[in-house]
């Protein structure tokens, strides 16, 4: 037990030091994307975030994201191609399938080529680079300390939750995503260092640039009994819009693989449709991150809002489609929240007197479409909410959110993130539960009436009757007792291996067999049994009683764990029939109506 709290000290003081890494790297980002934008689009040197409208460059805008496409292009093929994309699907896959091992070197080059891209006009957020940033630091944090894999999993996320936490100061909001995005789990050992790692990138992001999160947003009605009807239409076309962005998106992935020339080239292509897009429509270039609170404040017409959905899109599609690097989240924000304050704006318009707030439909929208997109919709209930500090938009951002997750669901199997993975033949499950190993006994599953030798008998002899009976003993070992009391375990296939190689056939099996037995408790959790058999590599274990060690009382087998996922499988799967006289009937072993 002391060994367990001193490894969770440890965590906890490796993420702190996390969070400080990654609150200086979002730092340090967020002035190298400042810094290259300002002299790219208004040859100054400044290292404060400006936006690309009123550059002056003309047309030689259409050629500015090619080149920082090229530039991305290259880093990728002889740097690291992890650099490639938004970086989430890639986290994902170092803690699914690399033992959540991410490269030094992708941890130098994806905010390098986010800067280089996002500063010469990409359409992205720094968000996305900094959490993967954040990852690689968490990720080279477990590789230089003496940590496990599972350890190391939850420095990876602990430098992700920083990112996120560094970027828009919302420390609750960024703890959730990383359970929901790369933990796949929800555990004190993992919750503690996430909160520490979280809280403390805050803490830089209130130091470095200013307190409370990145967008501030005025006061705001969100909530009215009236307003319900048309939050939840608003969550079914946020759902079908996140379901088409993301086919979309991967649609132009495939177009661009349809190219005849290697993918170094595909960022350049699609910087220069940026180019052309952003030649007439500038706002939609860079960051974006003063748009989004323009957006949230309701300061834009209703031709403006249309606008940034229409080409922000179309921007944002041809240049992540082309594998270049950026973030995903400011930018499909920005598209969320003017969708929906067009949307209360249109609705407005044609039923005078709802007084819907585009402001209140813009910050729902905005969370309810990427967290529909991503599958992160609690994590993005509480990004709004941390956001606003009003508890009124607790409410429509669940409504909201939940119809958008749904809808979603039903129209992409895959989240925007998984189905990168998906294409590579990783399969992703986002659903989370507790294992039913936790929760079932050992007694509820196990044979109560195991076969049994006497440790005296011979080999010739139990050879006769496997014989005899091989099909009751083809999936069972065979207990060993003497005197009645358990000493040991064989198996069918240990006694004809013997047999077959010429053991005295007069050998008693009790010197033979596995002595002592490794055994289980029938009121102990089925998993402390898995875990015994998975520690002593068998794949059966004979159950004794808790008060005498060698009075058996049963057996548990492999067949015997299907029986608890299968036990598991009717919960999930099988109708019962209710009380409620309408619905009775008779029904199938599959819980369908028969009549």
């Amino acid at each position: 037990m002391r060994l367990i709290h001193m490894r969770s000290l440890m965590l906890a003081v490796l993420a702190g030091l996390i969070g400080l890494l990654a609150g200086a790297a979002a730092r340090i980002l967020y002035l190298l994307i400042a810094v290259a934008g300002n002299l790219v689009f208004h040859q100054r040197l400044s290292a404060t975030l400006s936006s690309p409208v009123g550059h002056g460059l003309g047309w030689a805008i259409v050629v500015v994201p090619a080149l920082g496409g090229l530039a991305v292009g290259a880093m990728a093929r002889w740097g690291s191609p992890k650099i490639r994309g938004h970086g989430i699907p890639e986290a994902m896959e170092a803690v699914l399938f690399n033992d959540s091992r991410i490269s030094a070197r992708v941890a130098v080059l994806k905010p390098l080529s986010a800067a280089l891209a996002i500063g010469t006009g990409g359409p992205f957020g720094a968000e996305g680079p900094i959490i993967q940033t954040g990852g690689a630091l968490g990720s080279l944090a477990g590789q230089a300390a003496h940590v496990t894999p599972a350890e190391r999993k939850v420095l990876l996320a602990c430098g992700a939750a920083a990112g996120m936490a560094a970027t828009f100061g919302t420390p609750v909001a960024a703890v959730v995503f990383a359970i929901e995005m790369l933990l796949f789990e929800f555990k004190a050992r993992s919750l503690v260092p996430l909160v520490i790692a979280a809280s403390v990138a805050a803490t830089v992001h209130q130091s470095l640039l200013g307190p409370g999160p990145l967008f501030q947003v005025a006061a705001t009605d969100f909530w009215s009994p009236q307003a319900l009807p048309f939050y939840a239409l608003l969550g079914l076309a946020c759902g079908v819009l996140a379901a088409l962005f993301g086919k979309a998106l991967y649609a132009v992935e495939d177009a661009f693989e349809r190219l005849p020339f290697h993918w170094m080239w595909w960022p350049a292509i699609g910087g220069l449709g940026v180019g052309l897009i952003g030649r007439f429509h500038p706002e939609v270039l860079g960051v974006g991150y003063d748009l989004i609170s323009d957006v949230l404040n309701a300061r834009l017409a209703l031709s403006a809002l249309l606008a940034v959905v229409v080409f922000k899109s179309g921007a944002l599609l041809v240049s992540l489609g082309s594998g270049t690097s950026g973030g995903l989240l400011a930018p499909m924000f920005l598209v969320g929240a003017a969708f929906g304050g067009a949307f209360a704006m249109v609705l407005d318009a044609a039923f005078p007197g709802l007084n819907l707030s585009p402001a209140a439909f813009a910050l729902v929208g905005m969370a309810a479409i990427f967290g529909a997109a991503s599958r992160a919709t609690l994590a993005l209930i509480l990004f709004a909410f941390e956001i606003t500090q009003n508890y009124q938009a607790i409410l429509p951002l669940m409504v909201v959110g939940a119809i958008a997750s749904a809808v979603a669901r039903s129209l992409m199997p895959n989240s925007i993130m998984t189905e990168k993975l998906a294409r590579r033949g990783l399969s992703i499950a986002q659903d989370y539960e507790v294992d039913v190993f936790h929760h079932l006994a050992v007694e509820q599953v196990m044979s109560r009436h195991p076969v049994t030798v006497d440790a005296g008998e011979t080999l010739a002899v139990v050879g006769e009757r496997i014989r005899k009976n091989g099909h009751a003993l083809l999936h069972q070992g065979i207990v060993v007792t003497e005197g009645g009391m358990v000493t040991g375990l064989i198996t069918r296939r240990d006694i004809g291996r013997l047999l077959a190689e010429g053991a005295d056939p007069a050998t008693p099996v009790g010197k033979v067999a596995t002595c002592p037995a490794i055994t289980a408790h029938a009121d102990e959790p089925l998993l402390a049994a898995v875990g015994r058999m998975l520690d002593h590599d068998i794949g059966r274990i004979v159950v004794v009683a808790r008060d005498d060690p060698r009075r058996l009382v049963g057996y548990l087998g492999r067949t015997a764990l299907l029986q608890a996922r299968r036990h598991h499988r009717r919960q999930e799967c099988e109708i019962e029939r209710g009380w409620f006289p309408a619905f009775k009937g008779r029904w199938g072993r599959d819980g369908t109506r028969l009549n």
